[in-house]
């Protein structure tokens, strides 16, 4: 008989937790060995339970799921990375998989989708098959027109900004200079053809970039300030 697989969930909504707990259960030759609310604590977490496979959600800054994703790679024995997400942006897959990830899932994909993703990651141990639970039209999409694709690290930014946050509180936040941010935003601003922050926040809504959702409860949620 084979051993169960050990599973890790690190993701802040304790209700998607408890409820991925529960369905992981009704799967037979799954085990949930720990959870946590922090992907940053997801790695030093993986190396005390030892997990087969960690489904860990990705939000912005990404720089956190960098972090996580490399440190995951030092744990003995590395566990596999199934990534949870909201964010329906094709153009991040690369980078997350060249960081190790196994298998990149919406939110919104259906249970059999995300169990099959674990299943596959466990079943694959050279890690060369991938996963991604992404619509076929929006990868398609994706490369289209590259030069106007933002980078991770201009999302990142795009969105702080959309929250209101100013240069310094940017910088501030994803541990940057002011000068580099100021770069950022005019590589955003080119690559929109927009020429403002509301300009690029109203776009970036309009084209469905970002979302209401994410300038506003995920600001909530994160306890952003204004007036840092």
């Amino acid at each position: 008989m084979r051993e169960p697989t050990r599973v890790l969930l690190a993701d802040n909504h304790t209700m998607f937790r408890e409820g991925l707990a529960g369905l992981l259960a009704s799967y037979r030759g799954m085990e949930v060995v720990g959870n946590t609310t922090n992907d940053a604590e997801a790695a030093a977490l993986a190396e005390e339970t030892k997990p087969d496979v960690v489904i860990m959600q990705v939000q912005i800054p990404f720089e956190r799921a960098r972090e996580t994703l490399t440190r995951m790679r030092a744990v003995s024995p590395p566990p596999k990375v199934v990534i949870v997400t909201m964010f329906e942006e094709p153009r991040y897959i690369r980078e997350l998989m060249d960081l190790g990830a196994s298998a990149y899932l919406l939110k919104s994909s259906s249970s059999e989708q995300l169990i099959g993703a674990v299943r596959a990651a466990v079943f694959d141990p050279e890690g060369e098959n991938v996963i991604v639970g992404m619509p076929l039209e929006a990868l398609e999409r994706a490369g289209e027109e590259p030069e106007s694709t933002l980078s991770a690290r201009e999302l990142e930014i795009l969105l702080l900004m959309s929250r209101g946050l100013t240069n310094r509180q940017i910088a501030t936040r994803l541990y940057l200079a002011e000068a580099t941010v100021k770069r950022h935003l005019a590589n955003v601003y080119e690559k929109m053809g927009v020429h403002s922050r509301g300009e690029a926040t109203r776009k970036a809504l309009t084209d469905e970039w970002i979302t209401i959702r994410d300038v506003t409860e995920d600001a909530e949620r994160d306890g952003y300030a204004r007036n840092e």
